[in-house]
């Protein structure tokens, strides 16, 4: 029986006579066995390398990884609770800054003749004890809480940030010393403090009250700031930055503070709301804004005498500070949910 002819193996120009495992075209001779073997296996790990070099193209990968900055606006993009939270807060935001978009009368022009009557034509909200409208002091007095929620945090997250950041990047004595007076604030009851310190103030603006959140605010995000930068000191790019020859400026500031800002942002988000509240808090008891500056907090006041009678005066500042509040909290939840690993 005759023998079957095998093709013709071509010579490898390094080794002559010898088997080129590269076919005249550049196709691979090797096939799989079907037997499940090792070579089975090399060969699949190799087809598979080649598909994501095929897909991947000549400029790379086609999808970058994502910093943890970008990947948190990624997710915030897409959750509904931001989405909302964020149009109310810039809605009130506009309204603080011109309401006169949307209400075109005066909130200190008042007709004692229509005391506490209900709502009219061209004013939804009705009027109060001393006969203005609801609806324009309501819209007019977001500018006072607003203000006084935004300068607080700022004024509380960057006072927190500076003392917390470097009594946790340095130690030492400083970082005992700042504990100890952290204690300190933090065994002073707000309302109280409050009804001490701003009682002597005379004066009918809001710096005042700033001042004061200010100052029991921010041993909470010195707090907070302390115990990141701790953490993030501590990881290895920071520690091959110090072998570099780095600075503690350098470090500080390049490596350290980027990396651990995203709590602080996180509890100043939330704690902002809170100090919207605790102004209407003080306004109330008669210690925050004092007339003729228009809150809440005073509207709120000068109607709780009056709820059985005229329960309008009531209802609206005191919802418009509740939506305001929760609109905060739920931002401040959104960006938490995005900015910590753990909850994803």
């Amino acid at each position: 029986m005759p023998e079957p002819e095998h093709p013709e193996r071509p010579e490898h120009p390094d080794n002559p006579g010898g088997y080129d495992p590269v076919g005249p075209r550049g196709e691979e001779a090797m096939s799989p066995t079907g037997q499940g073997g090792a070579m089975d296996l090399a060969l699949q790990e190799a087809e598979s390398v080649e598909g994501v070099e095929q897909d991947a193209g000549p400029e790379g990968p086609r999808e970058k990884a994502r910093s943890l900055w970008s990947d948190a606006w990624h997710q915030l993009r897409r959750n509904p609770v931001f989405v909302v939270s964020s149009l109310l807060i810039l809605f009130l935001v506009v309204i603080s800054i011109w309401p006169q978009l949307i209400a075109s009368g005066d909130p200190l022009q008042c007709d004692l003749s229509k005391s506490q009557e209900g709502s009219s034509p061209g004013h939804p909200f009705g009027y109060d004890t001393q006969g203005c409208d609801v609806y324009t002091r309501t819209v007019y007095g977001a500018r006072a809480s607003i203000t006084v929620g935004i300068c607080a945090t700022v004024g509380a997250a960057l006072l927190g940030s500076a003392l917390g950041g470097l009594a946790g990047f340095f130690g030492g004595w400083g970082d005992s010393l700042l504990s100890r007076v952290a204690d300190i604030f933090f065994g002073i009851p707000v309302v109280l403090g409050g009804l001490v310190f701003l009682s002597v103030v005379t004066s009918t603006t809001v710096w005042p009250v700033v001042g004061f959140i200010v100052l029991l605010g921010w041993p909470q995000l010195a707090r907070i700031a302390r115990g990141s930068v701790i953490t993030a000191k501590q990881n290895d790019y920071v520690q091959a930055a110090r072998a570099l020859g780095a600075g503690n400026g350098r470090m500080l500031l390049r490596h350290v503070a980027p990396n651990a800002v995203a709590p602080v942002i996180v509890v100043a988000t939330i704690a902002l709301g809170t100090y919207i509240a605790l102004e209407a808090t003080l306004s109330f008891l008669g210690v925050g804004l004092r007339p003729p500056t228009v809150s809440w907090g005073i509207d709120i006041s000068n109607a709780a005498p009056q709820i059985r009678n005229a329960p309008h005066m009531l209802l609206y500042p005191a919802g418009a500070l509740s939506i305001t509040v929760l609109a905060f909290i739920m931002l401040g939840d959104a960006v938490r949910d995005a900015l910590d690993p753990k909850l994803r």
